[in-house]
């Protein structure tokens, strides 16, 4: 059986580097002209086949609900950062596609935060950063 208070240390251990890591990281978004979130559609959207990718697929990898990734993507299609259109294969959903634009922002921030995620994780070793991603699967259940 786990011990108790062993869970509840590791938990807040993990809880508490999470949050500071994230906290560091997010500083390349403060003067950058896409948020966390656009980044984060951005992100999902340019690795598929094409640049485009479905709207539920976007919203699965999100950490956000259904309805404010609806809001933010409608905002990013104002901003010329994607385009939205109807899913063929789903009537209810739609097709994402990042423009040039969106494209292009995304290639030259993941540049900057790549590197900053790099240089904050060279605190471990290689086989410990193998170590780490297995056991957070595991806690995620994958």
């Amino acid at each position: 059986m786990t011990d108790r208070r062993l869970a509840i240390a590791a938990w807040e251990s993990l809880f508490r580097a999470q949050h500071e890591v994230m906290a560091e990281i997010s500083r390349d978004f403060d003067d950058d002209q896409l948020s966390g979130a656009e980044y984060d559609v951005l992100l999902t959207v340019t690795r598929c086949d094409e640049h485009t990718a479905r709207l539920r697929d976007v919203t699965a990898n999100m950490l956000i609900s259904q309805p404010s990734v609806s809001r933010l993507v409608d905002r990013m299609v104002a901003r010329g950062l994607v385009s939205k259109q109807p899913d063929p294969q789903d009537g209810r959903g739609a097709i994402l596609r990042a423009t040039d634009k969106g494209a292009t922002m995304f290639r030259r921030l993941a540049t900057v935060h790549g590197r900053t995620i790099a240089e904050r994780m060279s605190v471990l070793t290689d086989d410990e950063l193998a170590q780490l991603e297995k056991l957070t699967a595991r806690l995620r259940g994958v």
